[in-house]
């Protein structure tokens, strides 16, 4: 007989969650279904292609002809408008030109725009050229890679061992090292 061996009865224990089903199968779906709104945040991050971040210590690196000539350090950085372009906080930079001369470079605060290769630095800038003795102190520069251009559109003023220059605009060339002053013009010697 069936009742007499318990195992006998273990085949009911599927018939039973088969046959009852209907009774129990809404309740476990509704328990299962995912909450808190990620099917909307999973489609405006995937469909916008954006990638923000913000991030302690980050530095960039800015590479021509396998030779890294721009190291950016920076404490904070994070993405702004659109993820082209990243904010910095606390920018420390080095530049190597061709004869391995070093240019340090700090500010308060730093843009990079990735597609134009545009490095904004903002408040306190200094520029330190070891080599020629030389500190450059501005509130605003413009770094073009494509065309290799420094640009201090407001005052600034660069001082050598012997004299300081203080102008309302500077373009540095860096491929022909040209200096352009301009925009009242003081020259101390």
């Amino acid at each position: 007989m069936i009742i007499n061996n318990p195992r006998n009865l273990l085949w009911l224990v599927p018939l039973f969650l088969f046959i009852t089903s209907p009774l129990w199968t809404p309740a476990v779906a509704s328990f299962l279904k995912p909450r808190g709104g990620y099917e909307g945040l999973a489609g405006t991050d995937s469909e916008a292609g954006s990638q923000s971040f913000r991030m302690d210590e980050i530095t960039l690196t800015m590479s021509r002809r396998g030779r890294a000539e721009w190291i950016v350090n920076a404490e904070r950085a994070f993405t702004t408008r659109s993820d082209k372009e990243i904010g910095m906080i606390a920018v420390d930079a080095v530049y190597t030109d061709q004869d391995n001369t070093k240019t340090h470079i700090t500010s308060a605060r730093g843009r990079y725009t990735i597609d134009t290769r545009h490095l904004i630095l903002l408040d306190n800038v200094i520029i330190r050229k070891p080599a020629e003795q030389q500190e450059m102190f501005t509130d605003l520069l413009h770094y073009y890679d494509a065309r290799k251009m420094i640009v201090s559109p407001g005052e600034m003023e660069l001082v050598g061992p012997d004299y300081s220059i203080s102008a309302g605009r500077l373009d540095y060339d860096m491929a022909n090292e040209g200096y352009d002053f301009s925009n009242r013009v003081i020259v101390n010697f």
